[in-house]
């Protein structure tokens, strides 16, 4: 677990930042059908319905994550990235942590995520699981699969 992780709203303009956006935009390309890459450019993390966070070690981007603003009840979890030195060591957790606090802070009754079944999401699985999340019907315009699912945490 990283010591002094700061996690501070973030306005995408910075390099590392952008850099670890298009490495988890090329990782879901990677790893899934293109047709189930439901992971946002920085143009649309940008947009006011969305808050996104970048955490830092020290000068070091960690990780990142944001919201999405789905209703008065209801908020989406999306971009939540760990940098590839940082994996395995919290960031996940406290970017996650980070943004339920958000979510309740909204007023929000449950906040909801889309993810990858296959190999490469089972750490994403296993965190969410780990703090509450369960599989749930579709929501959005997503469709649930056997490539996809969605989860999702009641507040």
């Amino acid at each position: 677990m990283i010591e002094n992780l700061t996690i501070v709203p973030d306005d995408l303009t910075g390099e590392p930042v952008l850099a670890l956006l298009q490495l988890h935009l090329d990782e879901m390309h990677q790893w899934s059908p293109a047709c189930k890459v439901h992971a946002m450019p920085a143009e649309r993390l940008r947009q006011p319905d969305v808050r996104f966070f970048s955490a830092w070690d020290g000068e070091r981007l960690a990780g990142c994550g944001a919201i999405k603003h789905l209703d008065d009840m209801h908020g989406e979890l999306k971009s939540m990235r760990a940098a590839p030195e940082y994996r395995g060591k919290g960031v996940g957790k406290a970017i996650l942590l980070r943004l339920i606090e958000e979510a309740r802070s909204r007023g929000y009754s449950r906040v909801s995520l889309e993810t990858g079944r296959p190999e490469p999401f089972q750490a994403a699985q296993t965190l969410y699981r780990a703090h509450g999340f369960t599989e749930c019907p579709p929501f959005g315009d997503y469709v649930s699969d056997e490539f996809s699912m969605c989860m999702t945490k009641v507040l």
